[in-house]
């Protein structure tokens, strides 16, 4: 179930409450009260077998009762008759149902959805508030107050945080679209809603308070597709709460289960905070001031205590605040006063009159440096604070979303606040969260860029799955759980990840001896024990042993040590490699382990014995390419060291990247992938190579790319063939083809450009761009057919693709051909191939909408078996065709 039947949820035509009473304090006499008090302009029911009247209204004893089916039903009823109830509401035509009864068992919740599902009838709950929807007057809850109407959508797991949050935003005039508690969300869940929402014409902004996600892929694939049409902003609780608990790797250590979710908020281009007060704070800034793009800030105040606030928190917050240039001081102090403060913070001195206002404003916005403006006042007695406000704001009209303001004080500053509000500008109580209004903004920016990056190609080569699964298997055959070393760097070998020569040699000296040789000195020495996981720990490591007689001694004192510390390890022999020497090299861990909620997950940061201690590593949801994976190593500390400093020239990240892409590709082969640590890997200008690996097994498949958050690219459907003489590959788009797309769109004929999207364009926005090609292959597909022209560059000949409802009923197609290869049968193949997918995805049916003039479009439709929709006007000039796939799912 998704999104069917939402809209009779939401916007219902009528509302039946059953257990509807007069009881003073009983939940069933507030639900509807509520709903009484309201606007709501639909028939309203009220059913209890207890009462023949309420509030001078007719009361029916049961549902078959009803005069009519109502939209919604509010059920607050004992627990035992809410299954019952739903079958008979779900047989009567009723598809939507908040069951605010608290207490139900799990065989209760089951039997209530059992009993919904022939009719795809719709659940919110159990144990639930109830929906507000104040556009149409509807309070279907029984919170303590009604909301106002307005464009923001609040859907929270936490029926307590609903009734604080509808009082919050009652008593600041914050208006909802919708409010919706979600309860123990036994159908509608974060995922259903969001789909919902995203295309909800009312609703400006979407904010989520969030416990937790049951449905992964189904929540990442919603998320993703709201936050590219409107902000998302989340609250996440237990953001300090116990991770994993015990770990026996240091990525398992460090990928905590908070830092999984923060990486899949990231992710999904949403923006998280951490209070109830940040989520309206960042509602409103994106909401007035999402068109800013400044990666600076300059702070303009009349008070040098409040200006110092302001840097304090811009430090904090990791804001960047511009540096005045020539020209701007020049201009300043021609404005101001020869002690104004020469810097970032612009303070103009307390007794500043309006002039000093609005001429120091106009040079700042005058400035594209110095990005955006944090305007702060402090009441004073030599000018009011309405006229400054006055004078500055037609300065600020004409910027666009340049300033931001924090009024500071309350009767004295309230008409100016008031005046800057109504003209859009965001203010702030404080200079503080205005500074962090400006730093959730970039945040929020940054998120979205992660969506709409095109990535370069990986330089991996393809890897040798078969080879790495005979390794694993032969070590699960073994009753094993712990690859040894030289196990480990043969699986990253097959991957193509650099890796140390290493022998594993059993406990002889001569062995011992004789692997040295092979590798060559200096060489270090690890034990080799299923006992032991941290080998260092134990003296289990010895380094740079530069002939026999060191190595000789290493081995006896290893052993020692080994003994001293874990007296019963089992010690199955020796690893010798070569020591690497690579002066500039930085320590480097990446990692790989399973979410309990979002399945597999890759970890990078700084690398070496210590790990745990610096604390110095950033988690990302795989699929990764090299966007990702340089977004992922972005968020470390050891970037800044990769970039080079003093004696150390930058090192080559596009090789760690690429093992974090080898990595991510790990995950999608291998499913008994259990945890992976590279550590150290070392990093220098040269590139990358792994000096110590570790991998566990699992015989439960936890990997995979099925168990994947975000369904990664679906390889299965390449497929090489010959087509007009010519070999040509059919696969579906990658994010790394923009600039091939871009190449294929600008050779396409103005006219064939208007058949596909109705209009004329030779340029297409980089965000649209971005949009065709990164898609979410879980609910879209973009077949390319793709061949090598004279110079050995590929180039796209066509492309058709398909864009699903959520409930796969119905897809829509769309498909295009290059102008000069017309009439060769390629778009026959190409519709072909994406009939045969969207029937294996299991879509009810493909429709496309065609011009009517497209003739050939036409043509190729009734080829393929696709009718025509004799209800498509003949005055919009256009032509719905439609083929049915599983009659099915188009009936449920």
């Amino acid at each position: 179930m998704t999104i069917r039947h939402l809209d009779r949820l939401l916007t219902p035509g009528s509302v039946a409450v059953f257990g509807a009473s007069n009881r003073q304090g009983s939940v069933g006499a507030t639900v509807w009260r509520n709903l009484r008090a309201g606007h709501f302009a639909g028939p309203v029911y009220a059913v209890n077998p207890k009462h023949s009247t309420l509030d001078g209204v007719p009361v029916y004893a049961s549902a078959g009762q009803l005069p009519a089916a109502p939209d919604l039903a509010l059920l607050c009823t004992p627990a035992h008759t809410v299954a019952p109830l739903v079958a008979e509401l779900g047989a009567l035509g009723t598809r939507a149902v908040v069951i605010v009864t608290a207490g139900l068992t799990p065989a209760q919740k089951q039997a209530a959805l059992d009993a919904a599902k022939p009719h795809l009838l719709r659940l919110l709950g159990p144990n639930c508030i109830g929906v507000l929807s104040p556009h149409i007057g509807l309070n279907a809850s029984f919170a303590h107050t009604d909301a106002l109407p307005g464009d923001l959508a609040f859907v929270s797991q936490s029926g307590a945080l609903v009734t604080a949050v509808l009082d919050w935003a009652r008593s600041r005039a914050i208006g909802l679209s919708h409010l919706v508690s979600l309860g123990d969300h036994c159908d509608v869940d974060f995922g259903d809603l969001l789909d919902h929402l995203a295309n909800d014409a009312r609703t400006r902004s979407i904010l989520l308070y969030i416990e937790s996600v049951e449905s992964p892929r189904k929540f990442m694939s919603a998320a993703r597709a709201a936050a590219r049409n409107k902000p998302v902003i989340v609250v996440k609780a237990g953001r300090f709460g116990n991770g994993v608990h015990a770990a026996a790797s240091h990525t398992g250590a460090l990928a905590g289960s908070d830092t999984v979710y923060d990486a899949a908020i990231r992710r999904a281009g949403m923006l998280r905070v951490d209070t109830l007060q940040e989520l309206f704070i960042a509602a409103e800034t994106l909401a007035r001031f999402r068109g800013n793009r400044s990666d600076s800030l300059t702070i303009m105040t009349n008070g040098g205590g409040a200006g110092v606030m302001a840097a304090d928190a811009a430090a904090q917050a990791g804001v960047t605040l511009a540096e005045p240039g020539g020209a701007l001081l020049e201009r300043l102090n021609a404005a101001l006063p020869a002690n104004w403060s020469h810097a970032n913070p612009v303070d103009i001195i307390g007794d500043a009159p309006v002039e000093r206002y609005t001429d120091t404003l106009s040079a700042l916005l005058a400035d594209p440096a110095a990005g955006a403006v944090l305007f702060i006042h402090a009441p004073t007695a030599i000018v009011r604070s309405d006229d400054i406000a006055r004078a500055c704001l037609p300065l600020i009209r004409a910027s666009g979303p340049r300033v931001m303001s924090a009024w500071l004080g309350d009767g004295a500053v309230s008409q100016a606040r008031q005046l800057f509000e109504q003209a859009g500008v965001p203010d702030y109580p404080t200079p503080e969260e205005a500074v962090r209004a400006f730093a959730m903004l970039q945040t929020y920016r940054r998120n979205q860029e992660i969506l709409i990056e095109a990535p370069s190609a990986s330089e991996n080569p393809v890897p040798d799955v078969a080879s790495a699964r005979r390794r694993l298997d032969a070590v699960l055959a073994e009753g094993r759980e712990w690859l040894g070393e030289h196990e480990a760097k043969a699986v990253l070998e097959a991957y193509g990840v650099p890796v140390v020569p290493t022998r594993a040699v059993p406990a002889s000296a001569e062995a011992i001896f004789a692997a040295a040789r092979e590798v060559g000195y200096p060489v270090a020495l690890k034990i080799v024990s299923p006992d032991i996981t941290h080998k260092s720990d134990v003296g289990g490591v010895k380094l740079d042993l530069r002939d026999q007689a060191s190595l000789d001694m290493a081995v006896s004192e290893m052993l020692r040590a080994v003994r001293t510390a874990k007296r019963d390890a089992r010690i199955d022999g020796f690893t010798v490699q070569s020591m690497v020497r690579r002066p500039h090299a930085q320590e480097v861990i990446v990692g790989a382990s399973i979410d309990s909620v979002f399945g597999p997950v890759i970890l990078c940061g700084q690398g070496g014995t210590a790990v745990e201690i610096t604390a110095d590593s950033a988690v990302a949801l795989p699929p990764l390419n090299r966007s990702l994976a340089r977004e992922l190593v972005s968020r470390t500390r050891v970037s800044r060291l990769l970039a080079g400093y003093r004696d150390h020239p930058p090192a080559k990240v596009d090789a760690l990247y690429d093992v974090l892409i080898a990595v991510s590709q790990m995950l999608a082969d291998l499913p008994q992938l259990a945890e992976l640590d590279i550590n150290p890997l070392y990093v220098d200008e040269a590139g990358a190579i792994a000096l110590d690996a570790r991998i566990r097994v699992s015989s439960r498949p936890v990997a995979g790319a099925e168990r994947f958050a975000i369904l990664p690219y679906p390889s299965q459907w390449v497929r090489i063939q010959a087509w007009n003489g010519r070999e040509i590959t059919v696969r579906p788009i990658r994010p790394e083809d923009e600039a091939q797309h871009r190449r294929f769109l600008e050779k396409l004929d103005p006219e064939d450009i208007r058949m596909r999207i109705f209009q004329t364009r030779r340029e297409l926005p980089r965000s649209e761009l971005a949009r065709l090609t990164q898609i979410d292959y879980d609910r879209e597909m973009a077949l390319i057919a793709e061949a090598v022209d004279a110079q050995g560059v590929p180039e796209t000949l066509g492309v058709a693709r398909t864009v699903s409802d959520p409930d796969h009923v119905e897809a829509e197609f769309a498909i295009i051909v290059r102008s000069d290869l017309k009439g060769g049968g390629l778009g026959t193949l190409l519709l072909d191939r994406l009939i045969e997918h969207a029937r294996s995805h299991g879509i009810g049916r493909l429709v496309g909408i065609v011009l009517r003039e497209n003739t050939r479009m036409l043509k190729l439709a009734r080829a393929l078996g696709f009718e025509t929709d004799p209800a498509e006007p003949a005055a919009s000039g256009l032509r719905r065709v439609v083929k049915t796939l599983d009659s099915s799912v188009c009936d449920r």
